[in-house]
């Protein structure tokens, strides 16, 4: 299992919406960026992911898992979705500046590419976030 980290606007799409989704999911849509296309493009099933929320947020709130591989995107061929579903929320988000502050996540691609929207996360920095946030899931 891989994991990785997906941004969005609280506005456009919240953790509650994706909630309201249920187990069907919904499409990750509107990524227009080519290297988040590629994170995008090496998602399996089955793997995590965080859900953070930018804007004034810049935050963890939860974890999604990925339940349909990349496709092309309806909207534009070009560019691919995958299709998540929330799994738990974080007892406590995990903010951009504890991030920065934790030295273990020094090299979190959150911590230096904060404007990527589609990430990679590492192993240890899965752990490192899930204890920050007090989320004990998998």
């Amino acid at each position: 299992m891989a994991y990785w980290l997906l941004k969005t606007e609280p506005g456009t799409w919240s953790w509650d919406d994706q909630v309201k989704a249920g187990a069907k999911g919904t499409a990750w849509d509107g990524v227009r960026n080519p290297q988040a296309k590629a994170n995008m493009m090496k998602m399996k099933k089955g793997d995590r992911a965080f859900f953070y929320h930018t804007g004034d947020d810049k935050q963890v709130v939860g974890v999604s898992e990925i339940i349909g591989e990349h496709r092309p995107d309806p909207s534009d061929k070009a560019w691919v979705v995958v299709d998540l579903k929330a799994v738990a929320p974080f007892p406590k988000p995990v903010t951009l500046a504890m991030c920065k502050a934790e030295k273990s996540l020094a090299r979190m691609a959150l911590v230096n590419n904060p404007r990527l929207s589609v990430q990679p996360v590492t192993d240890k920095e899965w752990a490192v976030v899930c204890k920050l946030g007090g989320y004990k899931g998998g």
